[in-house]
């Protein structure tokens, strides 16, 4: 057996230009000069890019998950870049660094992660996927039908090695615990859970005829780590390809129909997830609506051979077009559900100071007695 490498995604909000719709250029040089010079050392490879707001570092190790050093590079790389954003007074600069320190593991500092390690195959596609505006939840659909539906994957029934299906690890966010469904003998229980996104997410996908990992998610939700709301979670997600795998085609096709996901304006909002480019990735109406870019890359020797703008495609126009006439007629319902996301989802936003601020103006109703009754 070949020695291992180790994909990890990790992003981050250090600050909006202008507002929440992109990152400025002068942050990506930064860290960009801040990995550069851990490649051949600490890193085999990265790549530095963007969706919205957000920085998101794609780096290659040999170093497994969870690594320390791996971290604290990214960590400090965030840092530097708050340090940048902070001087160009970006927009709420620093604001997914919920913590003063690194403190040996990036994992509830607010940074969002995602790792896999495997041996690299002959040839190794991945499709990293980047969204803004939105929370981990967004991703469970289209794994549902990248690794799930055969009317999306119809590798599902012709190609042998993945006629035995996927299992599905299910974080639930609130309980902060797991649970893994096989599928297709448990897709029923596995839609029961990932159906409500706000709460049950999916974190990773596992081959079972392979016997290997397929994808992985980020889930941190960052109001549940602060204990507030300080910006939607933008989350991340890496899915391998090929080969007893979803094809590339059938990974990108999950995204043809733009689904409705929670976040947009205030992180308190329902609206379409529109894939686009990633010079498209800067969303302003509204601060929207959400995006998501897909960035195909091949794996030779741990080297990140790419970045290819997936969506960067014509066939994408459809979807586009038809998630801008969604934003145009849910937008119109305004504060209303189920625009405004359910009060439940607004617990860690403006809602509970209002709550509190006219606590004492509320009385109790008065009813007709024969209806206290019960008559």
């Amino acid at each position: 057996m070949g020695e291992k490498i180790t994909v990890s995604v990790i992003k981050a909000d250090i600050g909006g230009f202008v507002g929440h719709g992109a990152v400025h250029p002068e942050t990506l040089e930064y860290a960009q000069e801040a990995l550069a010079a851990e490649k051949g050392r600490l890193l085999v490879d990265f790549s530095v890019s963007s969706v919205g707001d957000d920085i998101n570092l794609v780096l290659t190790h040999r170093r497994g998950v969870n690594d320390p050093a791996v971290h604290q590079l990214a960590w400090e790389t965030f840092r530097g870049c708050t340090g940048v954003a902070k001087r160009l007074k970006l927009y709420g600069a620093g604001q997914d660094l919920l913590a003063d320190a690194f403190s040996g593991n990036i994992r509830g500092l607010g940074p969002g992660i995602a790792e896999m390690e495997f041996e690299e195959r002959p040839s190794e596609p991945l499709v990293i996927f980047m969204a803004d505006k939105t929370e981990p939840g967004a991703w469970n659909l289209p794994l549902y039908r990248i690794f799930a539906d055969p009317f999306n994957t119809p590798g599902l029934v012709i190609d042998p090695k993945m006629h035995s299906g996927f299992t599905f690890e299910i974080h639930d966010l609130r309980e902060d615990r797991l649970i893994r469904l096989n599928c297709p003998e448990e897709a029923y229980d596995l839609l029961a859970f990932i159906g409500t996104p706000g709460r049950f997410v999916v974190s990773a996908v596992y081959s079972r005829g392979l016997g290997e990992i397929a994808a992985v998610a980020t889930t941190q939700r960052l109001n549940l780590i602060a204990g507030r709301y300080v910006g939607k979670d933008d989350p991340s997600m890496i899915i391998r390809c090929q080969s007893g795998l979803p094809a590339v085609g059938e990974v990108l096709e999950a995204f043809s129909t733009p689904h409705l996901v929670g976040g947009w304006m205030r992180g308190s909002f329902v609206g379409p997830l529109m894939p686009c480019a990633v010079e498209q990735a800067h969303p302003t109406r509204y601060d929207g609506p959400p995006r998501v870019i897909a960035l195909g890359y091949q794996l030779a020797e741990g080297e990140l051979v790419g970045p290819r703008d997936m969506f960067a495609d014509v066939a994408f126009d459809e979807a586009r077009r038809l998630a801008n006439e969604i934003a145009g007629y849910i937008r119109r319902q305004g504060p209303f559900e189920p625009h405004r996301l359910p009060a439940e989802d607004m617990e860690y936003t403006t809602m509970p100071q209002i709550m509190a601020r006219l606590a004492d103006r509320f009385v109790p109703v008065q009813r007709p007695a024969a209806q206290q009754a019960g008559v």
